[in-house]
């Protein structure tokens, strides 16, 4: 395996995918993409022209919003793997620029999502919210304008980036909203069977007809095994067959997970498995 050097993200400088960067991969350099898209090329091209990473971290999941859609659509035809997973508790403090005190503010930028994930203190303050295309980059916003009656909800590492003042933590609305990581390499690394806890994904296609999906996953229940989960979404615009991406418990070299991919194939087509890593510890 070649040594990593640089790990590609989604999103500014300060958003919660380089605090997740910056927190497992402190040796890395940390490297901001504008899109989803950009992060896949930065690690699809290599030392090619253009951002190049060895590794991309991308969220799959959230325990609020559900599954990161387009995630699902880039994942299959990208040639990158998953090679692990990382949990990140998703934490919003309430930024200002120096000298800003609560009573001064009437806006409040950030995403979308994260404006509706702080709707109690908007609501308590009164404050008009304003949707910015990125928490990191509502923050940015904030402090270019330096204006002292708007503030942006933006991850606590936003803060010290941008050198604005955190006038309230932890100010979103429940306190169990956690995103799901993956990382992503160009290489295919399998670790070796017995390792410890597994997790497999991987995609297969299904005709649309009665019981194809039945049919298809009865291995897995009668070989014991933990499907933790199953999303479909239909693949080019077409209605007469249905792509599925699963993840279940185990190794691809386990007996009982061997009998039930073998299964799987004879009832579907275009099977393929996008990663073989490590069960994270927060799984629990």
């Amino acid at each position: 395996m070649i040594q990593p050097r640089r790990i590609a993200y989604q999103g500014e400088p300060g958003s919660n995918s380089h605090a997740v960067c910056e927190r497992e991969f402190p040796q890395l350099e940390s490297v901001p993409c504008a899109s989803f898209e950009d992060a896949f090329a930065a690690v699809e091209r290599g030392d090619d022209e253009g951002p190049s990473a060895d590794l991309a971290l991308i969220p799959i999941d959230n325990s609020l919003a559900g599954r990161v859609s387009d995630i699902h659509h880039f994942l299959p035809t990208s040639g990158l793997h998953i090679v692990g997973e990382h949990f990140h508790r998703i934490r919003f403090s309430l930024l200002g620029v120096p000298g800003a005190t609560l009573d001064q503010l009437q806006t409040v930028h950030s995403h979308v999502h994260a404006l509706g994930q702080c709707r109690n203190v908007i609501r308590e303050l009164g404050l008009e919210p304003v949707i910015s295309g990125d928490t990191a980059g509502a923050a940015r916003e904030i402090a270019e304008a330096a204006d002292p009656t708007r503030a942006a909800i933006s991850p606590p590492l936003a803060a010290s980036i941008y050198g604005l003042d955190v006038l309230r933590e932890d100010i979103e609305d429940e306190d169990h909203n956690t995103t799901r990581f993956v990382v992503l390499s160009r290489e295919f690394i399998v670790p070796p069977r017995g390792s410890g806890p597994m997790v497999t994904s991987f995609i297969f296609n299904v005709r649309n007809i009665p019981a194809a999906l039945y049919k298809a996953l009865g291995g897995f229940a009668t070989n014991g095994i933990n499907m933790t989960k199953l999303e479909s979404y239909m693949v080019g615009g077409r209605f007469a067959a249905t792509q599925f991406l699963s993840e279940v418990d185990g190794h691809p070299d386990d007996p009982g997970l061997k009998l039930a991919l073998d299964e799987l194939r004879f009832f579907t087509t275009d099977v393929k498995i996008l990663g073989v890593y490590p069960a994270s510890p927060e799984r629990r």
